[in-house]
């Protein structure tokens, strides 16, 4: 993320000469509005000058503190590992996306997904490996989405994706296609090739539930699909 920097400050002299370079522009206004500019003395002139100046000067903090704010609200909503909504965050926007969709009755979907084997990346290849398999599986998930849907990590090894407008069917199609996309493309550690996969549940929900109840759904099937293939 960019951070962008406070502009330098002008020095009082330079501002007022760069300011009075355009007083008589300023200064013409003053005519529509019935005043003789050549009646102003110089030490008017100068006066007007260091408050048009003074004026730029706070516009300029204002600007810069509305971007620090836009910088500060962007942090606070995103994860500690990777450039994506992080749980508060997440549970925001579905909270919002059931709210449209009681209002509209359009259905929409949240599909929770449970990366495999991460204690065993962990132990084989150390904890910066089984951070950078979570890294991994965020960017395949922000890449095979559309920009309308919503990608959070929910905790520890565990991310939720927002359908807007999908229903259930849709959304399990979805799913399943993310998670083979997920299982595809092996993470790249060092020489490794490092096999990635995850588990996937979906809920679909039409504005009767709350965010906790929607993600709690999603998180039950995604155990019930483990506990069918394991059966299988």
């Amino acid at each position: 993320m960019r951070n962008r920097g406070s502009r330098p400050v002008e020095g009082g002299a330079s501002r007022t000469r760069r300011v009075a370079d355009r007083t008589a522009a300023d200064l013409g206004g003053l005519k529509l509005a019935g005043f003789d500019d050549g009646a102003l003395t110089p030490e008017v002139r100068a006066t007007l000058a260091r408050v048009l100046a003074e004026g730029d000067q706070m516009r300029r903090e204002l600007e810069d503190a509305r971007a620090r704010i836009v910088q500060l609200e962007r942090l606070a909503d995103e994860d500690s590992l990777a450039p994506i909504a992080n749980r508060r965050a997440f549970v925001r926007e579905l909270s919002r996306m059931i709210a449209f969709t009681r209002r509209y009755g359009v259905p929409s979907s949240v599909i929770y997904f449970d990366v495999n084997g991460m204690k065993q990346i962990n132990d084989t290849h150390g904890h910066p490996a089984g951070d950078a398999a979570l890294r991994h599986v965020a960017d395949i998930l922000c890449k095979n989405v559309r920009s309308s849907d919503i990608v959070g990590r929910l905790g520890g090894d565990e991310f939720g994706v927002i359908l807007a407008q999908t229903n259930q069917e849709q959304a399990n199609a979805k799913g399943k296609s993310l998670a083979e996309a997920i299982g595809t493309a092996r993470l790249r550690w060092g020489k490794l090739r490092i096999p990635v996969s995850a588990a996937y549940g979906v809920y679909s929900f039409s504005g009767a539930d709350d965010a906790q109840v929607a993600i709690e759904a999603a998180d039950k099937a995604m155990y019930q699909r483990k506990r069918v293939v394991h059966a299988g």
